[in-house]
């Protein structure tokens, strides 16, 4: 892929930052396709840009009034020509502070598609950043899952029976 087209996305990116950290709604909806899926930091999810432009005009002069996105492309890959995969980390800076609470932290992934006007999100997946220690197969949270597993096998409970998400 060409570096123009990378640059292009950068832009968008900061596109992203400046449309947001300026509460303009209007033009942070622009940056997204029609039918763009924005999946928030608490896993909310907004269908359409539509809905999404309607949500970010109420924090916009609501809740994140006067804000900041402050972020930075960790990394940029072109799956084809024309969808490119961002991951992008950063966060909302609220205005009485001066530096980013690491609680506030967060990752995005961010589909970009190339469209006739130009690069646009397709969607997003916004995630805070709290990682976890990812236990070893023999320590005491495995053992006890493993544990949990076996009874709940035995007594025909959880998975062993028919589970559908409500």
């Amino acid at each position: 892929m060409d570096n123009t087209q990378e640059d292009q996305i950068r832009e968008l990116f900061a596109e992203y930052c400046r449309t947001w950290t300026e509460g303009d709604s209007a033009g942070f909806g622009r940056l997204f396709t029609e039918d763009a899926d924005y999946v928030s930091y608490d896993g909310s999810w907004a269908a359409g840009v539509a809905r999404l432009r309607e949500n970010h005009d109420k924090l916009f002069r609501g809740v994140i009034a006067g804000s900041a996105m402050v972020g930075e492309i960790e990394s940029l890959r072109f799956v084809t020509d024309s969808v490119a995969v961002l991951v992008g980390n950063g966060s909302v800076l609220m205005p009485w502070r001066s530096e980013l609470p690491k609680r506030r932290l967060s990752r995005q992934i961010i589909v970009c598609v190339r469209t006739p006007e130009g690069w646009r999100i397709a969607a997003i997946q916004n995630g805070r950043q709290r990682p976890v220690t990812i236990p070893e197969p023999d320590s005491m949270p495995s053992k006890m899952s493993q544990t949990m597993t076996r009874l709940a096998q035995r007594f025909g409970v959880g998975r062993a029976r028919e589970v559908t998400l409500s």
